[in-house]
């Protein structure tokens, strides 16, 4: 790890000011580069420069900008979250607890305790993806600025089954399908002040449209807050994670469930989402319409588990991942409405 200058900013615009690199350029960036990088809770950052695959000459620390951390409940039972807010603080917060329990529910079941102590929702959010070939600095993959992905290929077990023609990475945030089934938004504040307000489902970018990044973050630009909009009262929500160790693992699959229900009982709207399953998180588009206009029940929620992997094309070792999500979105539907 080469020696870095430290910079602590006292305000979101000192922050949004020196904010001058992207993660994403600086890893592309020629070797001499004097990169400028924001430090949210740093897990992810340490990790890269660790790695070898980033090398800033200066961190700026958001820890000492006042208000990024707070969490704030509305009396219409919207939420708004800081980013810098941590994972455990999240997961313990009464009021997302009480009116979003899918999202209180996917950060507590992420990572370790220790890990969610330090990493907060924000940097959470803007994690770049854990794909060994990406991580590895002998892989000069595509989004590296190289001319391959070596997933494709090589070993895949982990790696998407959406998307992944041309870069077969899964996104790494588990609070992400929770959020992006929620319909959450974004606020981004730049250096100048001005600020813009995103669905965090359209902030995410696809391989399609940029293979070299995964969302739409843009320099002197600093992620303040999360935004959940207040939901009705009929409305019904879960998270089901599947790992290979119970505890603080990368998800196998995740998925997120929001229901809506009209006065006959029927399912008026539905939010289902995949993680773990493509490069941003997935919505399930055919599952979500199968059950509009119908009563949940086991067999509307298999049939919907059927009809979320339309579309699926695995890779040579993650084939598994079709059953494994068609489970875990029937036990996210039937959790969701208090069956099993």
């Amino acid at each position: 790890m080469k020696n870095f200058a430290w910079a602590p900013a006292r305000s979101v615009a000192e922050a949004a000011a020196a904010a001058a690199t992207l993660v994403a350029d600086a890893m592309v960036a020629p070797a001499d580069a004097d990169a400028s990088i924001v430090k949210a809770g740093g897990v992810d950052l340490v990790d890269l420069m660790k790695e070898g695959l980033i090398a800033p000459a200066r961190i700026v620390a958001l820890r000492d900008a006042p208000g990024l951390d707070a969490i704030e409940s509305s009396a219409d039972g919207s939420l708004r979250i800081g980013a810098m807010a941590t994972l455990a603080r999240l997961a313990d917060d009464a009021g997302a607890r009480k009116n979003f329990p899918a999202l209180t529910d996917a950060v507590a079941n992420s990572a370790s305790p220790q890990i969610r102590n330090v990493a907060t929702l924000g940097g959470n959010l803007l994690q770049r993806p854990r794909c060994w070939y990406f991580r590895a600095a002998e892989f000069r993959c595509l989004r590296k600025g190289g001319g391959h992905c070596f997933a494709m290929t090589g070993e895949n077990r982990h790696h998407a089954i959406f998307d992944n023609r041309l870069c077969a990475i899964v996104h790494p945030s588990t609070a992400a399908t929770a959020l992006v089934a929620l319909g959450a938004s974004i606020e981004l504040v730049d250096d100048e002040g001005g600020k813009r307000e995103v669905r965090l489902e359209d902030f995410f970018v696809s391989p399609d449209r940029d293979v070299q990044r995964e969302n739409d973050l843009k320099p002197h630009e600093i992620l303040t807050a999360v935004k959940l909009p207040a939901l009705p009262a009929s409305a019904r929500m879960a998270h089901v994670k599947i790992a290979e160790k119970a505890s603080f693992d990368w998800p196998l699959a995740d998925v997120a469930a929001l229901l809506d229900f009209s006065a006959d009982g029927r399912c008026a709207s539905a939010s289902i989402v995949l993680g773990a399953a493509a490069p941003t998180p997935h919505r399930a588009k055919s599952a979500e319409s199968l059950l509009v206009g119908r009563p949940i029940d086991e067999s509307a929620a298999r049939a919907a588990g059927r009809a979320a992997i339309d579309g699926a094309r695995p890779l040579a070792d993650n084939a598994y991942k079709l059953p494994m999500f068609e489970t875990a979105v029937r036990r996210a539907i039937l959790k969701a409405v208090g069956v099993g």
